[in-house]
């Protein structure tokens, strides 16, 4: 094997190694994207009353919001 075959065959090699690096780069970046999304869907409020005057989340038993002390209604039905 003289040096100019020798010298193509670095060069291909080289050349699928970059190929390589290039997609297991790619695939980490989609696999990290995917990892951080966020979920289309809402995190479970069971138990849970939201309180109509400040907007937080209170449990189903207190009968006052912890946050302003408006009286909760229970039920989705309550006005």
């Amino acid at each position: 094997m003289d040096g100019q075959n020798a010298l193509i065959i670095l060069v291909g090699a080289t050349g699928i190694a970059l190929l390589a690096v290039a997609a297991i780069t790619s695939i980490r970046e989609r696999e990290d994207a995917a990892a951080t999304a966020e979920s289309p869907f809402a995190a479970s409020s069971e138990g849970m009353t939201i309180c109509r005057s400040c907007g937080h989340g209170n449990l189903a038993t207190d009968g006052a919001c912890v946050y302003c002390g408006a009286t909760l209604a229970h039920s989705m039905f309550e006005s």
